[in-house]
């Protein structure tokens, strides 16, 4: 398709829905990301060596091993992880909580234009992606490819995904552990409504495969902020009893309850090298996708140097 956006704004995720089409969102995101840059916006998501390279002019300096020149009297530069092919497999949760939206797009929507953008620009610099679904159990499992025509499976996929009531993340995530093959960059979209401890089990549990683990916690505005006001009945989207009440009269203990959730998950995923963003679902996705590969890659530098 040869259909463009306005410039204005044309990132914001009310606006994604209305194209309809997940590959020429992608294209769209990931072509703004680019635009400007002189390499992928990817690289850098790992930190662990992989070999050397003989030393090439415009290569960093702070990359050179000053070790092999003290030995060889030859320059040679660190290659690290990310900065060799690789498998980067995409997670998502389609548990029902994800299919709530206080706007015009769910979390789940938010999900999917993550999840797709992701796996174009990995194709786009040749590594390989793959995508897997659960809830209570996992629903879809494709095995990384490298070829650009796994974009149309992976789109597909997107489209069928049914949320369910309830999801058991550390045992998805042990279970997807299992499937996966070869070393990878696991990518996980969830909105993580469920207890740290189980959450940081199933994480730990790819951490300990040998995964490098990035968490996009994806959450809507208004389950960070509670705006409401006046009388509402709040649904659990997992099969939790309805409460009925004023707002104003849970708003505090809400917020506290809840950023002490964050802090804790926040941390827990510090603490193992599981690397977190907390992505909110009413911000235009090139701007959110910018800052978290910003700080990512912000943080590589400053471990190399």
């Amino acid at each position: 398709m040869s259909e463009h956006l306005p410039q204005t704004n044309y990132l914001l995720p009310e606006v994604l829905q209305k194209l309809g089409d997940l590959q020429l969102v992608a294209r769209e995101v990931v072509e703004g990301l680019r635009a400007g840059t002189h390499r992928s916006p990817l690289r850098g998501f790992s930190t662990e060596f992989a070999h050397h390279r003989q030393y090439a002019p415009g290569d960093a300096i702070r990359n050179i091993d000053w070790r092999v020149f003290g030995r060889t009297d030859r320059y040679y530069t660190k290659l690290y992880e990310a900065e060799t092919n690789f498998d980067c497999h995409i997670l998502i949760d389609a548990s029902s909580s994800m299919n709530y939206a206080s706007g015009k797009v769910s979390k789940l929507e938010y999900a999917k234009f993550l999840a797709a953008s992701l796996a174009y620009l990995v194709l786009k610099q040749r590594d390989s992606v793959g995508l897997s679904i659960f809830d209570s159990e996992v629903r879809a499992y494709l095995p990384p490819r490298s070829s650009m025509g796994i974009i149309l499976q992976i789109d597909q996929l997107l489209r069928e995904i049914k949320p369910t009531p309830r999801t058991n993340i550390a045992r998805q995530l042990q279970d997807i552990a299992l499937m996966m093959k070869r070393r990878s960059i696991v990518v996980l979209i969830s909105d993580l409504l469920s207890d740290v401890d189980e959450v940081q089990a199933g994480l730990d549990r790819l951490r300990f495969a040998g995964h490098n683990v990035v968490v996009l916690h994806t959450l809507d505005p208004y389950e960070l902020e509670f705006p409401f006001q006046g009388a509402w009945c709040f649904e659990g989207l997992e099969g939790e009893e309805p409460l009925t009440t004023q707002a104003e009269r849970i708003r505090e203990d809400y917020l506290t309850s809840f950023n002490e959730y964050m802090k804790t998950l926040r941390e827990g995923c510090v603490a193992t090298h599981v690397d977190y963003a907390t992505i909110n679902t009413s911000l235009p996705l090139d701007g959110v996708l910018s800052e978290f590969f910003f700080k990512r890659q912000a943080m590589l530098d400053g471990a190399r140097s």
